[in-house]
């Protein structure tokens, strides 16, 4: 009778399968071509001989003695459908279940509880979407939960908690938000805990120290704060110990070198302060130890010398200071030491000469002194070494060429002197040379042509003279060559046309002189090329159009003459060119490099003429209303600092050199808009109204007069001042450009370029410019915002924060390209600058919270109004009460990209819909209500232009 109810069992259990077969995809049901059903079934109209009707004799499927269905193993097996076609009901007896590595989509069915014997569970790296079901906390049998790698959303479930069994959990790479639940400290038997790769938030719980047999604990990358439970050092058992990539604060609790068996610790990217704890040295099984890109101080622990087995040290990108320690010396099994970007000093300690495990090094930017040619060994290992920004001196060791995997060698930025060594040839397999910014002398040498594996060679900011090696052009694999700020003569090698790899080429600041070669017009691939403050002559070769990658191209301060090659119109990639100071002359190409060109890039030739030539007295004009500034400026200064008579003769003699009439220039656009008349006025705002200005000569310009009230008894007032200070210093693609101004005490005025699409705001606003702004043009009015933001954060020689940012100070050029505007309330940012403590600006709706408390302005101000105008792009109008709704984990479950969306546009494409997934995940990060907690500009930058998503 067993027998019988086990065939009974047996039987529904194959037509179950067999169901959940049917209603895979095709592909998928091939690769189960062992499924078949019984030789009467109607299904199976043909059966192979070697196939069969009893399951436990298929792929994947395992049964116990009875031949009930225990076990389910179709890991990496193709599989593309749902699980809601698996009657789970049907195998009572199923306790292994192994579907990961295929296509699963859909949600996973809350019956998946009627496996009440399940042990093992893995259901990782498929696409399955939805919350994770609650029924899951009812498996309690389960040891084994990988969910890892979906696209699951939601919180965790407090009901997993009830998993007393459970050794592993993992949850890792998906869309899961919210707290750590607590009760997830429940589980004393748990072994492995991988959450990391969501978007998780708040503390890190305490209880979770209590975990005695954890193992592996991985909750880095998602969006947590607060400080490093000290209770993580009763983790006797741990190994692994992952918390990077989040936002955590606070010091490194001395307890967690209590955690004799851990083996990997990092804690890199978050907000961690105050010193190293000695404590660490301590771990004496530590093989990786990763603290980079923190907030840490003081100096490095001697206690770390005591980490024997160490292989993997970085300590980069923080503020540590003092000396690399002796210590150091213990280190014998160290394959990787990242040291650079702190504020370490003296002497390169002796220990790493005699290293000779060592793989990786990167000791750059720092303050560290030695000599070259004794402090570093020969190292039979090292694949890359940067020592480039210190104070090493000496001449260049060669101990390098003894070295033969070195792959990467960077030196740059150091007092080294003397010749290049017949030692650098032995180099073979190095990709990057980097010897720039020393005081190395004496010819190139011929030696460095035997690098035939070099991509990158720079040598640029030396003391090399002579002629450039003919060997150099065997180089075929080379990419970037910098040979700038030497004293390099005679003509540019021929066979640099051989260098068919580069894209980078500088030959500036040296002695060339002759005629360009035509084989170098060979260059296709080349996108930078600056050959400036040379003595080039002759014609440019038509051949020049052979360069169809060319996007920035310098020949200014040479002696280059006649027309300008009508082949550049066939450039189109060109996006920059500075032909200023030659002998050039005739009409300018109809390249919208030269006709976007500034006054800067063509003046100083013979006599230009084409579509441009109206802008160059114009701009000559604005120049004289900028040199007047300049000169009052001066004569300011001087009148505090007599020593400055000089700089002020220099103002003087730069404006004598115009030709164009100021006083001119100022009635053109007097005339132009009658006087400032409201029928000229396109646009108000809080310190000024925008007029359009259309020139005698074609060129229209906006004008931003500034209101009489805001004018200051002493001159130009504080957002004048401000404007001009902050564009003088910045020049971006997606920021407004400064044509020129005028300090005229009855009309303070600013010009600008005119962008005839007008603001974002109004384009939103009206419903017919709305549609035409597709969702294309809407994500790259995002990532032109973000770009501009980085730049001014991150790429300014002192970073500049906007503070206003709002979508009627975006505007849209013929292209719907953005560009920020109106700097009237920028700050230029210095780390002692008290004034970064200011009174309230910005537009309402826009503003971060925390100024609302503080008058302190950072860079997250920024990155807060961006997120609002990122969810404003996409909504089609401002996200008001939406805003409140991300910082709600509850409502946000219910929200999606749909309810998101501007409903005047037709819901987006596959393509589309994922980037601006991208755009809302990153839009409710940049709104967290604490400022710390944003990304930065940089980050959101990178994220949007490899559009990728986030998880």
């Amino acid at each position: 009778m067993a027998y019988h109810k086990s065939c009974i069992s047996s039987s529904q259990e194959a037509t179950a399968l067999l169901q959940w077969k049917d209603s895979l995809q095709n592909e998928s049901q091939s690769n189960l071509s062992s499924w078949i059903s019984p030789p009467n079934s109607p299904n199976n109209s043909s059966p192979n001989i070697n196939q069969t009707s009893n399951p436990c004799m298929w792929f994947g499927i395992f049964c116990n003695p009875g031949g009930s269905v225990i076990k389910l193993e179709l890991n990496n097996s193709g599989l593309e459908g749902t699980l809601h076609g698996f009657s789970f009901s049907t195998f009572p007896n199923l306790s292994y279940v192994n579907l990961s590595g295929n296509n699963l989509f859909d949600s996973i069915p809350s019956q998946i509880s009627y496996l009440s014997k399940l042990i093992y569970l893995d259901l990782s790296s498929n696409k399955l979407s939805g919350k994770i079901p609650p029924e899951i906390g009812l498996l309690t049998e389960l040891e084994v939960l990988n969910l890892g790698d979906n696209h699951l959303n939601g919180s965790i479930l407090e009901e997993i908690g009830h998993l007393k069994s459970l050794s592993k959990l993992s949850l890792f790479s998906n869309s899961l938000d919210g707290f750590i639940p607590v009760s997830l400290t429940n589980l004393s038997k748990l072994e492995y805990l991988h959450l990391h790769n969501n978007e998780l938030f708040g503390f890190i719980p305490l209880e979770i120290g209590n975990l005695s047999n954890l193992v592996e604990l991985s909750i880095h990358s998602n969006i947590l704060i607060g400080s490093i439970p000290p209770t993580f050092g009763n983790l006797k058992r741990l190994t692994s110990l992952f918390l990077y990539n989040n936002s955590l604060s606070g010091s490194i609790p001395s307890e967690l070198g209590n955690m004799g068996s851990l083996v990997r610790l990092s804690l890199q990217t978050n907000h961690l302060n105050g010193s190293i704890p000695p404590s660490l040295g301590d771990l004496g099984n530590l093989t990786l130890l990763y603290l980079y890109f923190n907030n840490l101080s003081g100096t490095i622990p001697e206690e770390l010398g005591n980490l024997k087995r160490i292989k993997n040290l970085q300590l980069s990108r923080n503020q540590l200071h003092g000396y690399v320690p002796n210590s150091f010396v213990n280190l014998r099994n160290l394959n990787v030491l990242y040291l650079r970007d702190n504020q370490l000093s003296g002497r390169v300690p002796k220990s790493l000469k005699n290293c000779s495990s060592l793989v990786r090094v990167r000791l750059e930017g720092n303050q560290l002194t030695g000599d070259i040619s004794e402090d570093f060994g020969v190292y039979p290992t090292l694949n890359y070494i940067d020592l480039s920004y210190n104070r090493l001196f000496g001449k260049i060791s060669s101990n390098w060429g003894q070295c033969p995997q070195l792959a990467t060698l960077k030196i740059g930025g150091n007092n080294l002197t003397g010749s290049i060594l017949l030692e650098i040839g032995k180099l073979t397999k190095v990709h990057v040379l980097d010897l720039s910014e020393n005081r190395i002398v004496g010819a190139i040498s011929k030696e460095i042509g035997k690098l035939t594996s070099l991509e990158r060679l720079m040598l640029n900011g030396n003391q090399f003279s002579g002629s450039i090696p003919l060997e150099l052009g065997s180089l075929t694999d080379l990419e970037y060559l910098d040979l700038s700020s030497n004293r390099l003569k005679d003509s540019i090698p021929s066979n640099f046309g051989d260098l068919l790899k580069l894209n980078y080429l500088n030959l500036s600041h040296n002695n060339f002189n002759q005629t360009l070669p035509v084989p170098l017009m060979s260059l296709f691939q080349i996108s930078e090329m600056d050959l400036s403050f040379n003595s080039l002559n002759g014609e440019i070769p038509s051949e020049i159009s052979k360069m169809q990658s060319l996007e920035k191209l310098n020949l200014s301060h040479n002696y280059f003459s006649s027309f300008i090659p009508t082949a550049f119109e066939e450039m189109r990639a060109l996006l920059y060119i500075d032909i200023s100071y030659n002998d050039f002359q005739g009409p300018i190409p109809s390249n919208k490099a030269f006709l976007d060109a500034p006054l800067e890039a063509l003046q100083g030739n013979k006599g230009l003429c084409g579509n441009v030539t109206a802008t160059i007295p114009i701009m000559g004009a604005l120049l004289v209303l900028f040199a007047f500034f300049r000169v009052f400026i001066a004569f300011k200064r001087r009148k505090k600092d007599p020593e400055s008579e000089q700089s002020v003769m220099h103002e003087v003699e730069f404006l004598s050199m115009t030709t164009v009439n100021g006083r001119t220039m100022y009635q053109e656009i007097m005339k132009a808009t009658k006087g400032f008349d409201d029928l000229y006025c396109i646009g108000k705002g809080g310190c000024g109204s925008v007029y359009k200005a259309k020139l005698p000569f074609g060129v229209i310009f906006a004008v931003k007069k500034l209101h009489q009230a805001h004018d200051d008894r002493k001159g130009l007032q504080k957002e004048f001042k401000n404007e001009i200070r902050a564009l003088t210093e910045i020049r971006h693609r997606n920021i407004v450009k400064l044509h020129g101004f005028c300090s005229h005490p009855e009309h303070p005025f600013l010009v600008y370029e005119y962008f005839e699409r007008g603001s974002l705001a109004k384009n939103l606003e009206n419903e017919d410019s709305a549609k035409v702004l597709d969702w294309n043009k809407r994500l790259n009015i995002v990532k032109g915002v973000a770009y501009a933001l980085s730049y001014m954060h991150h790429d300014c020689v002192v970073p500049i924060i906007h503070r206003d940012i709002s979508s009627r100070n975006i505007l849209l050029d013929s292209q719907y390209d953005a560009h920020v505007s109106d700097f009237g309330t920028a700050k230029l940012l210095t780390k002692l600058d008290t004034s970064n403590w200011s009174s309230l600006v910005g537009t309402y709706g826009y503003v971060a919270p925390e100024l609302a408390y503080t008058i302190k302005v950072t860079e997250k101000c920024d990155v807060y109004s961006f997120g609002v105008l990122a969810l404003e792009v996409l909504m089609g109008k401002h996200p008001g009460d939406f805003i409140c709704s991300l910082s709600s984990p509850s409502a946000m479950k219910n929200v999606q990209l749909k309810d998101v969306l501007d409903r005047r546009l037709p819901f987006p494409q596959h393509v589309h819909e994922e980037e601006l997934n991208t755009v809302v995940k990153l839009a409710r990060k940049c709104l967290d209500c604490q400022p710390q907690s944003r990304p930065t500009m940089h980050f959101i930058s990178n994220v949007l232009k490899a559009q990728i998503a986030i998880s």
